[in-house]
């Protein structure tokens, strides 16, 4: 046993090291150059200390760029994975072509962001957008409008991309339910519970990680969300669909300003840290089931 033990750095180094020249390298300097006033049309760097965040939190983009990632976050964890969650158990019951629809439903998930945002695009076209040709069709021409452009339509245009198309977590959570022992369901029958209260008090409880796990994934793949909204609305109109990835490229390409993108960038990964620990702790996830 100690003869395994001894090999056990061996085994681990070169991951630490892919880790650390990966990860930890760059994020630390990532916050150290933001700490300075450094803008790629120069050739000097000036330490500034924490002047770039004070700037950052009295930047009234930045504020409603958080305010429309932290909603994104709410709406991904809730709604898209209880969409997720809802669609897993009823493929559970196993109904006829429930194979079928598990891959048709992951059909989207596997298409790039890129491209579903062209289609998407195309769907809320002015001209010969899907949506307004139902509209016109069913004698709603009223209501017709560029949904992208307009600062009322635009935020929930966007939040559609890619609010239903849930495969990811349908699949990761039916999988974990269909690993649930039949004996367990069957003593909670044999109690009387009915389907409802089956899936309600004895599934879901058991599903509580793998769900926590999916509410991690999706925060964290809201917080990294730039080519969908790129593509549809660039952030616009204004800044109505303005998250932090897409301000962190803005800065970076519009203002040639490194360190105060670096200083978004820092603010991401914390917010992710926070996510991810909130999360966690809500659902219990490192937690021992008994």
């Amino acid at each position: 046993m100690k003869r395994k033990k001894g090999w056990l750095p061996v085994f681990l180094l070169p991951a630490v090291a892919l880790f650390l020249l990966i990860y930890a390298v760059p994020l630390v300097i990532v916050f150290v150059s933001s700490l300075f006033d450094y803008r790629l049309t120069g050739d000097s760097m000036t330490f500034i200390g924490l002047q770039n965040y004070t700037q950052l939190f009295s930047d009234a983009t930045f504020r409603q760029a958080c305010g429309h990632t932290i909603v994104w976050i709410l709406i991904h964890c809730i709604i898209h994975v209880s969409i997720g969650v809802i669609l897993a158990l009823v493929l559970y019951k196993k109904p006829r072509g429930w194979k079928f629809v598990r891959t048709a439903y992951m059909i989207p998930n596997i298409i790039s962001n890129a491209a579903m945002g062209m289609i998407f695009l195309n769907i809320f076209n002015p001209q010969y957008g899907v949506v307004n040709s139902i509209l016109k069709a069913v004698g709603l021409e009223n209501l017709t409008h560029n949904w992208l452009m307009d600062t009322t339509t635009a935020f929930p245009s966007v939040t559609m991309t890619w609010l239903l198309f849930a495969g990811y977590t349908t699949t990761l959570v039916l999988a974990e339910a269909l690993t649930i022992d039949d004996s367990v369901l069957e003593a909670a029958r044999v109690d009387g519970a009915t389907s409802f209260q089956t899936d309600m008090f004895v599934v879901l409880p058991l599903l509580r990680k793998i769900i926590g796990t999916t509410m991690v994934m999706a925060a964290t793949y809201m917080l990294q969300m730039f080519d969908l909204i790129y593509i549809t609305t660039k952030g616009g109109p204004g800044s109505a669909t303005m998250n932090l990835p897409l301000m962190l490229y803005s800065v970076y390409k519009n203002e040639n300003n490194y360190g105060y993108s670096n200083a978004i960038g820092v603010c991401i990964v914390i917010a992710g840290v926070v996510c991810m620990t909130l999360i966690n702790k809500a659902m219990r996830v490192n937690e021992e089931d008994y």
